[in-house]
């Protein structure tokens, strides 16, 4: 099988979704196939020199370049490569390729439909435009989990029968460096850790608020570590930390490595991720690999990934979180029962399986463009 691969985040910083894509192509091309690695930009590091793995990429730098690359370049490579299946990633197909071509498009969420309010408006316009149109073309479409397959099935009734879902699964991370490490971004006390890109969505705001509600005496026992690149729309962190009384409660690290974040997920006493509404939440995977339970959304996929390795709060709701907060740090035992089930949940979610079981689609995807008269395997 010859497979086209849309992995124009390869060529930015390692995030969810770029993260996603990434780590099932590592494992993807370790199956019995030709794979063709398309990006609009030189994509970063990555083990892609393999012998059956080519590498194409061009220099297309802007959002209306990519899309003219997304639209051109990459239909042509793929004709020009004679693909048998092209996979987009992120939730976005060429409209231009050839009839024999099988599709598969990933899905890894509503945020458009279901928190539309927290993206941007040209991003959300996009969204609402383009994941139709994806799916319409679609042979076969992955969803991150039944929370994302529910709502594809609400919002496109027409597309029930040609959704699988995929969970993906967690990444791994350098072995971690001791506590005495993180002495470096200034951490030199427990604290319990919050990773994500700084935007509306993850829901730190109400997160800085539920901490500030919590008795003193026990806020004191934690600091909030905060670690993620700046987004849009993000809460000015220092300004809210000196309204609520939280200066030297919480410290923001920024962008980290993958060893930073490992040593920070292998230390943390647990992961709080009340996000407004997510695809998956690998965030939630990968504390849990390390054995470290997790706060999160009693909304969209957070309670299927969580389990019950985490705790459930409405994420609207600051004293809901902050009640979660008092449960995790006000006594030891709630927590640690968390944790001795964090590893065993996490055990449930890998990248090897996550790639058999895309292969599987991509293999099902071609038969049915066999049926409708399509090219060779």
């Amino acid at each position: 099988m010859r497979v086209g691969i849309d992995a124009r985040l390869l060529s930015e910083k390692v995030t969810g979704i770029g993260r996603y894509t990434a780590e099932l192509t590592r494992k993807l091309v370790e199956q019995p196939g030709e794979f063709y690695i398309y990006s609009p930009r030189p994509v970063l590091a990555g083990p892609w020199r393999q012998d059956n793995v080519v590498l194409r990429s061009g220099n297309f730098r802007s959002r209306a370049g990519r899309m003219l690359w997304s639209q051109s370049c990459l239909p042509y490579w793929a004709a020009k490569d004679r693909v048998n299946i092209f996979w987009g990633a992120t939730h976005r197909l060429p409209r231009y390729l050839p009839d024999s071509v099988a599709r598969v498009v990933t899905i890894h969420d509503l945020v458009w439909k279901h928190a539309g309010d927290t993206m941007r408006p040209l991003s959300r316009w996009l969204e609402k435009k383009l994941m139709p149109e994806a799916l319409r073309l679609a042979d076969r479409i992955i969803a991150d989990s039944y929370s994302t397959l529910n709502g594809l099935v609400e919002e496109f009734p027409e597309s029930r029968d040609r959704i699988r879902v995929v969970y993906p699964g967690a990444t791994e991370l350098p072995e971690p460096l001791g506590f005495q490490s993180l002495a470096c971004m200034g951490i030199d006390r427990p604290y319990f850790l919050f990773v994500g890109t700084l935007e509306p969505r993850k829901n730190l705001r109400r997160l800085l608020e539920a901490y500030a509600h919590i008795n003193g005496a026990i806020r004191n026992k934690a600091l909030l570590v905060i670690a993620g690149g700046k987004g849009w729309g993000g809460v000015n962190i220092d300004t809210l930390v000196r309204e609520r009384g939280l200066v030297g409660n919480v410290l923001a690290v920024g962008y980290v490595n993958d060893a930073q974040l490992a040593t920070l997920y292998s230390h943390a006493l647990f992961l709080a991720m009340p996000s407004i509404y997510e695809g998956f939440g690998l965030p939630l995977v990968e504390a849990m690999s390390f054995g470290v339970p997790v706060l999160t959304s009693a909304t969209s996929s957070l309670p299927e990934v969580a389990g019950d390795a985490g705790i459930l709060v409405d994420p609207l709701d600051e004293f809901s979180i902050a009640n979660g907060l008092m449960y995790m740090l006000g006594n030891d035992v709630n927590r640690e029962q968390l944790a001795s089930k964090a590893k065993a949940r996490a055990e449930r979610f890998t990248w090897e399986k996550a790639a058999r079981e895309t292969w599987a689609v991509f293999q099902e995807a071609v038969e049915e463009r066999q049926l409708r008269g399509g090219g060779d395997y």
